[in-house]
């Protein structure tokens, strides 16, 4: 049976009710807001619990409950509104920067946790601990000290963890016994809990304890940030208040000292001990019912890893595998999902072996180079859960696809049918598979039981106003993954349009996918008259470890690969190669100001959003890992800077207008980046535009600016190409 209380991306709005694109597309945070998200299936079988807010416009995500058990109902679990009794919510400063770390612009209930049967989810809000029943769909607010973060219920349903004032606390299901397990001492610098700031932005670990299978003990992470530089981030724009303090870990500086616990419920700890002075970096930590607990733990310079098997009696640790980079090329990277037991006991990982991204249970590998894996989604009696692209081997390269698959000794089972990017969270005989595709707005998410569909949970979000006239192809000798987009009233044969470069193009960052949505806002650029290039280098996800790791020490690759793919588009689609732009934000930021000032003869204008323009600026677990220490190797760090004599063009080479964006409250690319580049151009004699964002993170979430961003940045481009 299949329900759908609304459209699956929601009602059209009449032509006197539409917005313009950039309105509409900030209101709606990127037409996410309606969308379900954040499944947890029953391991019954018999419901989901999921996040949805009201509308395409409603920021307050409640938690939500799909019933299986008696037909298909959808129902809320709890609703923010009425247990806040409608006054606004608060956050805290540590809630506020997880958000950051996570990229989470929602409100509302944004994260949940449940007991292992998904009966009890608890959730804060406004710095205040709630639980919820979800099958009888009651929510009650538990007492306890605020601010809440992060709360977790024990397996068994009879307890809640949780972090408030940088401790550790547990408190009964029923609100009773509130106490402090672990506790921070010294000078304000220790917090048990938490990950840190270097854990929760580049190894993609956000939290910092786990329940034990057997509800009686945690592990839980301790982290002293007494060692990590402080930086001073101000709001110019109000010179009445205090700059904020961070402790920022910069290339080639001092990482938070991290340690990790066992923590019984009477608060008795024991340290869990393997060499941290050679593997301080706590990437993973995974403990199911299936092992001990396990850990994954990388050294500063992420070419040597290994897998622990944690004694929680004592804290000892035994080494379940190794792995080095033989070669002290490239690096060692993390997964999600990955490492875990299987059922059975053997280790479950992604590795790259013999040229390609395999899984592997115990000592096998069960996938080949048809796959690229990226991420392991369930662990079953009987399969692995995983999610994949195609791979070197492939019959067909399947440009920007990601479908979800199940493996096992027998074989490999693609789940996922329809091409486009596919994910799943299952338990038990249910899976919710999640699926985008390009010939259709927003997600879908189907229930499936045994492989057949029961239910679909409904969307609320927005359509968008416009459709993206994208073709999905390759460019360039290297075969480089290209989306491009043309007007939606460009006729065959009108004459060449100007061109718009739209990338991303570094690590984590895959722009080519075959989806509607991530398309929206290069098809309104394109709308104004460009020829947008979407286009996916060596450096970025996806393709093949390889692919990935041939930056290593030279990120000007990533520029070399812009190149290649415009210049092999230009013979298939009607490209004026004399008026080519480049826009991007982060790392396409630091993109757009390598084309202008590196290739002026090729590129004529270009928008730099939050660029990283010193690399010796950026964080140590990202940077470190493609350019090494920047003491060791300064010359990499020199080659890569916008802001070195190396970094900036010749003299005598042609200026080309470049505008630098950037939010003034960025704790992640700091706005230093920005300052130094218009230093550096200045003394160059340079001529550029900087538009700082007050009040704005490396998120850009407030709803003028976004909208105004995208004016701003087609104004410029049409100045600089001359545009009419």
């Amino acid at each position: 049976m299949t329900i759908e209380t609304h459209g699956s991306t929601g009602p059209a709005e009449s032509p006197a009710q539409r917005l313009s694109f950039p309105r509409q597309h900030a209101r709606t945070q990127r037409f996410t807001l309606g969308a379900p998200r954040a499944f947890t299936v029953a391991p019954d079988g018999s419901r989901v619990a999921f996040l949805r807010s009201s509308s395409g416009t409603d920021r307050a995500n409640q938690l939500w409950v799909l019933d299986l058990a008696d037909g298909v109902v959808e129902r809320v679990a709890a609703d923010p509104q009425a247990l806040l009794n409608g006054a606004v919510e608060r956050l805290s400063a540590e809630e506020r920067a997880r958000r950051e770390r996570s990229r989470e612009g929602g409100a509302g209930i944004v994260g949940y946790a449940t007991d292992a049967a998904v009966e009890l989810a608890a959730f804060a809000l406004s710095g205040r601990l709630f639980a919820a029943e979800l099958r009888a769909g009651t929510a009650r607010e538990l007492r306890t000290p605020a601010p809440v973060i992060d709360p977790r219920p024990s397996p068994d349903g009879r307890h809640v963890a949780y972090v408030a004032g940088g401790a550790l606390r547990v408190t009964g299901a029923d609100g009773e016994g509130d106490r402090a397990l672990a506790e921070p001492e010294g000078e304000g610098t220790v917090t048990y809990g938490l990950a840190e700031f270097i854990a929760a932005e580049e190894m993609s670990r956000s939290r910092g304890f786990w329940w034990s299978p057997g509800s009686d003990r945690l592990l839980v992470a301790r982290a002293d940030d007494a060692p990590v530089r402080r930086w001073w981030i101000a709001d110019p724009a109000h010179p009445e208040s205090e700059p904020t303090k961070v402790a920022y870990p910069a290339a080639g500086t001092a990482n938070a000292d991290v340690r990790l616990f066992v923590v019984t419920l009477d608060g008795a700890r024991t340290e869990v001990t393997w060499d941290r002075a050679r593997y301080p970096y706590l990437a993973r930590v995974h403990w199911s019912s299936a092992g001990a607990p396990l850990l994954l733990v990388q050294s500063r310079d992420q070419l040597s890893q290994l897998y622990l098997a944690v004694n929680p009696d004592d804290g000892s640790t035994r080494m379940v595998h190794a792995e080095e980079d033989a070669d002290e090329t490239a690096w060692l990277e993390l997964f999600p999902g990955a490492p875990s037991w299987s059922p059975s006991g053997r280790l479950v990982r992604i590795v790259d072996e013999g040229g390609a991204r395999v899984l592997a249970v115990g000592e096998r590998p069960l996938t080949g180079p048809q796959l690229h894996v990226r991420a392991v989604l369930d662990v079953a009696d009987d399969d692995v859960l995983i999610s994949a692209s195609a791979g070197s081997a492939a019959a067909s390269p399947e440009t920007g696809e990601v479908h979800v698959y199940r493996v096992n000794e027998l074989g490999v089972e693609r789940v996922s049918q329809e091409a486009g990017v596919h994910s799943a969270v299952r338990s038990g005989g249910l899976t919710v598979l999640v699926s985008a595709t390009l010939d259709q707005p927003g997600t879908r998410a189907q229930v499936l039981r045994d492989g057949k569909q029961v239910a679909t949970v409904a969307s609320y979000a927005q359509r968008p106003g416009l459709t993206p006239r994208v073709t999905l192809t390759e460019g360039g000798a290297r075969k480089i993954p290209c989306a491009v987009l043309l007007p939606a009233d460009y006729q065959e044969g009108s004459g060449p349009l100007p061109v718009l470069l739209d990338p991303y193009g570094g690590p984590h960052g895959q722009r080519v996918v075959a989806a509607h949505n991530p398309y929206l806002t290069s098809q309104w650029f394109a709308d104004q008259g460009f020829a947008v290039i979407v286009a996916d280098g060596r450096g970025t996800p996806g393709r093949s470890p390889a692919w990935e790791k041939a930056i290593r020490k030279d990120f000007t690759l990533t520029l070399d690969d812009q190149v290649d793919a415009l210049q092999g588009l230009a013979s298939s689609y009607p490209l004026d190669l004399d008026r080519v732009a480049i826009r991007g934000w982060s790392y396409g930021g630091y993109l757009a100001g390598l084309a202008v000032l590196r290739r002026p003869d090729v590129f004529h204008a270009g928008v730099a959003g939050a660029p990283v323009t010193d690399w010796r600026l950026y964080d140590t677990h990202y940077t470190e890992r493609y350019l090494g220490d920047p003491g060791a190797d300064p010359d990499a760090y020199a080659l890569n800077s916008l802001v070195t004599e190396e970094g900036l063009v010749a003299p005598e080479n042609p200026h080309r207008p470049l505008m630098i964006v950037h939010g003034l409250a960025d704790d992640n690319v700091v706005v230093a980046h920005a300052l130094r580049l218009s230093s550096a151009l200045l003394a160059a004699g340079r001529p550029h535009e900087v538009l700082p964002l007050s009040g704005v993170t490396h998120m850009t979430p407030q709803e003028q600016v976004a909208e105004n961003l995208l004016l701003l940045q087609v104004d410029f481009l049409k100045r600089a190409l001359a545009l009419p």
